[in-house]
């Protein structure tokens, strides 16, 4: 017998999905990019949303196809680049990074006005929040009730209250667009979307969702597939909404707040205008249950993905994982941000084309052949945009790297390794060769 998910459950996946995206850095870049962008604000919304909605979509699609795991995604590179770019993947979006910075982006915007932003506070709090993480993460299989059936629906309620707000009470008027905004703004939408790391979260998440559908006695990879995909869109069409609502947010709070450095700041300008005195309350209860899903939904899957290289098992790499990211999260938000800056700046483009290449596999006779260098170029052109922008390596960039196309907008890969898949698609088809066969579900997946 086939076993096949409700509706409801059907549903709850999505919210699951939508819950695990929806971290922190997607609530605060948003209204930013609407105060900057003025009168361009949907010039640059258009730009934002390809990549932090239709490429994370795209990715848990892909994954899916596969079987949730990001090492058969990039099995035409090789088993050892494969495995290399998934651990400095999960690396990334996991206890390096983004899981740190769940507990200091929620602790500075919603705790830190009540408890002040001192050592110890941020350490009392980071040990209380990464305990109910690791507390939440040890029972995967419970995931789709705890994150699908309870927090997901805490968030999106609390999400629906402020971007409703954000469209009927506009706190302010716009203000002019900044001059990066006024002269390319679908680029600079496009590269802030990339920066909310939604699509490196993906290739992360999609073993989460596709297990949470297993843990539901769903087996047959085609159902694996479907679920996937309607999770997908149903986080997708969230996704959009609530990016739609926090751009008119920040459209609406130019004159509020016309000088505010983050989005955070507009938030906060915000919700006191809008909500008063419980403002604050409410902005931590969102920040914190949005920071706490996506913590949970990281600590899940690089347990998940470390357990099967490493002789630890799930639980104890919850543990050792959930306790490194406390320890790496008291460095502080500043400095999380500065030295994860460059990192993602760097792996972020071979990611890309490998997910958009995934697609593609039945056209040429061996992908490797367009894949490998597409993703190489890429990389290499992704870390002089990483040296770019780094604080502690700018020295190090070679002039002409400064005078690339696109390289003042942070997209000086793109065009060198447009170039490189179409000289290696024409090679493929000189050389020609046998079609490497269609990626399935491996037996020790299912």
């Amino acid at each position: 017998m086939a076993y096949r998910l409700s509706s409801k459950d059907i549903w709850a996946l999505g919210f699951m999905t939508f819950a695990l995206f929806v971290g922190a850095g997607n609530i605060i870049f948003p209204p930013m990019v609407g105060l900057q962008a003025g009168e361009n604000v949907w010039i640059s919304a258009t730009g934002f949303l390809l990549t932090a909605v239709g490429m994370p979509v795209i990715t848990v699609i892909a994954l899916a196809k596969v079987g949730g795991g990001i090492e058969a995604l990039s099995a035409p590179i090789g088993k050892t680049a494969g495995l290399i770019l998934a651990t400095v993947c999960y690396l990334a979006v996991g206890p390096l990074f983004a899981t740190p910075r769940t507990a200091t982006v929620s602790f500075e915007v919603g705790m830190a006005s009540l408890t002040g932003t001192g050592d110890l506070p941020l350490f009392i709090y980071s040990v209380i929040y990464f305990a109910l993480v690791v507390l939440i993460s040890l029972y995967p299989g419970k995931l789709l009730d705890s994150v699908g059936h309870i927090l997901a629906p805490i968030k999106i309620v609390a999400l629906a209250i402020l971007g409703i707000a954000a469209v009927l009470w506009p706190a302010g008027g716009p203000v002019p667009a900044i001059e990066t905004y006024r002269e390319t703004p679908f680029s600079n939408g496009f590269v802030n979307g990339y920066l909310t790391m939604d699509t490196l979260a993906a290739m992360v998440f999609g073993i989460v969702i596709v297990n949470a559908v297993r843990s539901r006695g769903v087996a047959a990879s085609s159902l694996l597939t479907r679920y996937a995909m309607w999770a997908g869109v149903i986080a997708g069409l969230g996704l959009t909404l609530v990016y739609l609502s926090l751009f008119k947010l920040g459209e609406g709070s130019g004159t509020l707040v016309p000088t505010a450095d983050n989005g955070a700041a507009i938030l906060h300008a915000y919700v006191q205008s809008i909500f008063g005195n419980y403002g604050s309350f409410f902005l931590a209860v969102l920040i914190f249950v949005a920071c706490m899903v996506t913590a949970v939904g990281l600590t899940c899957a690089c347990s998940e993905f470390f357990s099967r290289y490493l002789p630890l098992s799930y639980r104890t790499l919850v543990l050792i994982l959930g306790t490194f990211s406390m320890l790496v999260s008291n460095m502080g938000l500043s400095h999380l941000i500065k030295f994860s800056l460059p990192v993602l700046t760097a792996i972020y483009p071979p990611c890309i084309v490998l997910i958009l290449l995934s697609f593609t596999t039945r056209w040429w006779h061996n992908c490797t052949r367009i894949l490998a260098p597409a993703m190489s170029v890429s990389l290499l052109f992704g870390v002089l945009d990483a040296i770019k922008v780094s604080e502690y390596l700018t020295h190090l960039l070679p002039e002409w790297a400064k005078h690339l196309p696109l390289s003042d907008q942070g997209l000086a890969w793109l065009l060198p390794t447009l170039l490189t898949m179409v000289v290696c698609a024409i090679y493929d088809r000189i050389v020609g060769g046998v079609k490497l066969p269609k990626y399935e579900v491996q037996p020790e997946e299912k």
